[in-house]
């Protein structure tokens, strides 16, 4: 595709040898994309070499036609990225340490630096705490100081990775507003671990399974993909290991600390635990069908689907 990021056969293998990569091949059009999977999975890997920070030991990366393996600099101009941790000098005002930032990448503008810093301060909704010390910001905060870097300069790729970690439930709705304020022109890629997440804004998504690709699709054809194949109902503890043993356990929730409420993935050809019921599937449920079930038992129509238009949360 000429326009967004085309990545093709995508290997990174650090020595020992440990292989992060295991030749992905994936498209990400304008607009919010979820990259999908646990810690570990080559997620950062990924991101670091689309961002031209580290060099793959094979495949193509592609912007907008311009291969970012051969021309670095090319992404690095055009790029916004928010890491997993971002350091702060915590003595310093929200202001001062944003302005720092901004001579660090060389930025300014015709009314000077702290004016766009005023500017970007403003718009992750932080204008009214820049003269307190980032010693005092919540995380949520932190985390919006660091989308201000991010944002400078008005990046054609904006990459966060796992930006919402750690943050209460009302920072993080904050956060997603301000990230999906941030798609429209832009390709924004969401690395996280948390299905809400991508549930929430994404409306194309990629799975990451031990440096492998496992599903390339939409949030709502990820779930309609296990269609008739999750089953749920109640076991008592003292049951749940012999479910565990018979059955494709998803999750088990504990209800009032007696019985567990438990989902579980049943194919076409299987039966369903006696006294379970059909119950529509979740993201939750297809991201741990992926992450749990072999690929060969996996149904073809949960990690594949054609490019889709934007679709409202999950």
């Amino acid at each position: 595709m000429a326009s967004g990021l085309s990545i093709r056969g995508l290997v990174k293998i650090y020595p020992g040898p440990v292989s992060a990569l295991r030749g992905i091949d994936l498209d990400v059009p304008t607009g919010m994309f979820g990259l999908l999977g646990p810690n570990g999975a080559g997620k950062s890997t990924l991101m670091t070499i689309a961002a031209g920070l580290v060099e793959p030991t094979a495949g193509s990366v592609l912007l907008d036609g311009v291969d970012v393996v051969a021309r670095p600099e090319f992404v690095r101009e055009r790029l916004g990225y928010l890491p997993q941790e971002f350091g702060f000098y915590p003595d310093l005002t929200g202001r001062a340490m944003l302005e720092f930032l901004l001579r660090l990448k060389g930025i300014s503008g015709p009314r000077g630096r702290r004016a766009v810093a005023d500017e970007l301060l403003e718009r992750v909704n932080l204008a009214d705490a820049a003269n307190r010390k980032v010693a005092g910001y919540s995380g949520g905060m932190k985390q919006r100081l660091g989308l201000a870097q991010a944002i400078a300069g008005d990046p054609r790729i904006l990459i966060v990775d796992e930006p919402t970690a750690g943050l209460d439930p009302e920072e993080r709705q904050r956060f997603y507003r301000l990230l999906a304020e941030l798609a429209a022109g832009r390709v924004v890629i969401l690395s996280t671990h948390i299905v809400d997440d991508v549930a929430t804004l994404c409306p194309r998504m990629g799975i990451i399974r031990q440096g492998s690709l496992v599903a390339d699709t939409t949030p709502s054809a990820a779930r309609d993909g296990l269609a008739g194949m999750v089953f749920e109902g109640f076991v008592a503890d003292a049951d749940l290991p012999a479910c565990a043993a018979r059955h494709r356990l998803l999750s088990a929730v504990l209800v009032e600390g007696r019985t567990n409420r438990t989902r579980v993935f049943v194919p076409p050809a299987a039966e369903p635990p006696a006294g379970f019921s059909p119950s529509p599937a979740t993201l939750d449920d297809a991201y741990l069908v992926l992450m749990r079930v072999a690929a060969d038992e996996v149904p073809p129509a949960l990690a594949r689907s054609a490019p889709a238009a934007a679709e409202p949360g999950r």
